[in-house]
């Protein structure tokens, strides 16, 4: 992804694991705790969700991308 924009808020993995499903796109109004994607981390399916209101700026990840612990998976502007 490009740059972050300014007073922009990243969701960040909270764990490694792998995306199994996106749940809402880039340019959607989003709610704090509407469910953004999915992270499948020891078998278990963690739902990531928005922790601001805004619009969803991007998601940076997709469908069966491996992600770290802090990696960037979303972007939402206020």
């Amino acid at each position: 992804g490009g740059p972050i924009p300014e007073g922009a808020i990243v969701v960040k993995a909270p764990m490694p694991g792998k995306i199994s499903a996106l749940k809402a796109e880039a340019g959607s109004a989003v709610k704090r705790g509407d469910v953004l994607l999915i992270l499948e981390a020891m078998k278990m399916q963690n739902d990531i969700t928005a922790t601001v209101d805004g619009t969803l700026h991007e998601i940076r990840v997709n469908v069966g991308d491996n992600v770290k612990t802090g990696d960037a998976l979303a972007v939402i502007v206020k």
